[in-house]
């Protein structure tokens, strides 16, 4: 150590003595080196102080030791500093203007990194022209926005192609990370597929673009590809991308080849890909040999806990879950996390309550995660009171911000009647994600308000963010709910046609709810009849409202010849029908559907009510 001491001393130490006796002027390279090396070596003190002494001296900095100085202040946080430096550098090239856009970067500045590529592209001066290193910085800054501007990348995009930087392998890696972060996943593989030549960087880019949107099985598909191709092997980061993949789409067998690739090619089994190994058999529902890695693991961190514990929730095994949570001496506010978003999961809602005083009780204060995984359950008691104390929390942490706990906030706004709270958080929120716009819509039309429900679904597709099916859901929901069968039409045909979203169950009893509601029965029955896909007892139970709305025995008895045989056991699809009859004076069948439920041993069901009992403290 000592050894090491006088090193950084003797550098400081020749520095100043080269300051002190110069008499020919600076030698700006030797000036330049010796802040790298201040940077290297983790002296920023130092390296301040020297370029005190430069400024002492009235000495400008050219564009090699300004560079350095920029990047010294970078590392530091002195971005004032670092933009001070950038602007005494009389003519600046190239070189400098990469060293302030890597500096925005790291210091998260990314308007003004892209506001001086701006000024770069449209410099007059020969040595002041982007290249692939100020393409690829300010691609990773912007690819660090909360939400990627997919509009600002493609202008980027534009530039690199008029400009002939499409062929550089760095500016296409960046391209693709940027376009993936952004789940633009189609112009990320045109990105890929279009390179004429590609490292293992550009691979795993694109394998992890993939599994992070939740494209798996695309994901798995480019790993085999990655296997045939020559000269590239998978590595580490690849497998935990792979990994990611097979768990959430419950591939268990191509995890397993995965592991034994891993394996057989000697791959460093580090923390990180161990705990991909752990998440992924958890997930697939192998969770013996989860545990058993888990528990041959001795530096589990964070993730570790999270992985396992969370496998054990996703397939309903909450007890175990809890017990390993209780198990550890370290409680990471992530396993604590995992924990509470598990028993919301499975409907342990008073559970999660429990869990979260809990918590406060240990002295952890909550994050956007806990937050977002304690509010559903709170929804679920629509209780008001308490979702406004966790408002206030949020806000006075600068939480509300976060588009996960600003979502969950209109959630219980809406489940709760407060249509107008929700609004106000949602205009707050500077972030309006697909995400986002979904719950304010789902909030309306929740509370019965299609017009307002449609206004705002028109105003998220001017703002150029498409709609996905839960999107769709909440709108056809409004207009179901008011009878609206025209607009049901429209919005339901322009699913397919105009945003290739194949309807799902939910999107069907929509249409038919709103026909029913429209007294438009027989519609309802050939809509339903000739669904491509099998209806669900949700959607023939719809018709049985409808028809039981209507009076209409025949209607309902066809329904039901269906139910009785989907769901025997539901007690309400027997009264309805025995009910019916009655009312039509078809004493005979009543009787007989009401010895039918009795054969089988069912019984009516007695109504209960709940107590709330959800309050929190914070």
């Amino acid at each position: 150590m000592r050894n090491l001491t006088d090193h950084f001393g003797g550098l400081v130490h020749r520095g100043f003595r080269y300051l002190q006796t110069f008499a020919d002027g600076i030698d700006f390279a030797y000036c330049g080196r010796l802040f790298q090396q201040f940077t290297d070596r983790r002296l920023p003190v130092q390296g301040k102080q020297l370029h005190a002494r430069l400024n002492l001296l009235s000495v400008i900095p050219d564009n090699f030791l300004g560079s350095k100085l920029i990047n010294l202040y970078a590392k530091t946080g002195n971005l004032c500093h670092a933009r001070s430096v950038f602007d005494q550098i009389p003519q600046k090239n190239t070189f400098a203007y990469n060293a302030m856009l890597i500096s925005y970067s790291l210091n998260d500045c990314h308007s003004d990194a892209l506001n001086l590529f701006a000024e770069l592209a449209l410099s007059n001066e020969l040595e002041a022209r982007p290249n692939n290193y100020s393409v690829t910085s300010l691609m990773k800054s912007l690819g660090k926005l909360p939400y990627g501007d997919v509009k600002a990348g493609k202008q980027v995009h534009g530039f690199i192609l008029r400009n002939g930087l499409e062929g550089d392998v760095f500016v296409g890696n960046a391209l693709i990370s940027y376009y993936a972060k952004c789940i633009a996943i189609v112009l990320a593989r045109k990105v890929f597929d279009e390179m004429t030549q590609r490292d293992v960087v550009s691979w795993n880019s694109m394998i992890a673009g993939y599994s992070q949107a939740g494209f798996y099985e695309q994901c798995k598909g480019l790993y085999r590809d990655m296997l045939e191709s020559s000269g590239f092997m998978p590595n580490a980061v690849t497998i935990v991308s792979v990994l990611q993949a097979c768990g959430q789409s419950a591939d268990l067998v191509l995890g397993m080849e995965v592991h034994r690739f891993a394996i057989d090619n000697r791959i460093e089994l580090d923390t990180e890909v161990r705990n991909a190994f752990i998440g992924m058999y958890a997930k697939c529902g192998s969770l013996e040999y989860a545990r058993e890695l888990f528990e041959d693991m001795s530096d589990r961190d964070n993730v570790t806990y999270g992985s396992i514990i969370s496998g054990y929730m996703l397939h309903g095994l909450v007890n175990e879950a809890v017990d390993i949570f209780r198990s550890t001496k370290s409680h990471w506010i992530s396993a604590w996390n995992a924990v509470i978003s598990g028993l919301a999961q499975n409907n342990r809602h008073e559970q999660v309550i429990e869990l979260f005083r809990e918590m406060l009780a240990s002295g952890l204060s909550p994050n956007p995660v806990t937050l977002s995984s304690l509010l559903p359950a709170l929804s679920h008691y629509s209780n008001l009171k308490a979702g406004k104390e966790v408002h206030g929390h949020a806000v006075r942490n600068l939480y509300d911000q976060n588009v996960y706990v600003a979502t969950a906030i209109i959630d219980i706004y809406g489940k709760s009647g407060f249509v107008t709270g929700a609004q106000v958080v949602f205009e707050q929120s500077k972030e309006r994600s697909l995400i986002l716009w979904t719950s304010i819509i789902s909030a309306y039309s929740s509370n019965g308000d299609a017009s307002s429900t449609l206004v705002l679904f028109h105003k998220m597709l001017n703002k150029g963010i498409q709609p996905d099916g839960v999107t769709f859901t909440a709108v056809l929901s409004a207009c179901a709910h008011c009878g609206m069968v025209d607009k049901s039409w429209e919005i339901f045909n322009a699913m397919s046609t105009n945003y290739g979203i194949q309807p799902f169950v939910e999107h069907y009893s929509c249409v038919a709810t709103a026909l029913c509601r429209a007294g438009r029965l027989s519609e309802a029955k050939e809509f339903v009849s000739n669904m491509p896909i099998t209806p669900s007892a949700k959607i023939w139970g719809v018709l049985l409202h409808g028809a039981s709305e209507a009076g209409d025995v025949e209607l309902a008895k066809f329904v039901c010849d269906r139910l009785f045989v989907i769901e025997p056991e539901n007690t309400g699809n027997y009264m309805i029908m025995a009910n019916l009859y009655a009312q039509a004076g078809r004493w005979k069948e009543a009787d007989e559907v009401r010895d039918r439920m009795n054969d089988i041993g069912l019984k009516k069901i007695s109504g209960r009510s709940w107590i709330d009992d959800s309050r929190v403290t914070m």
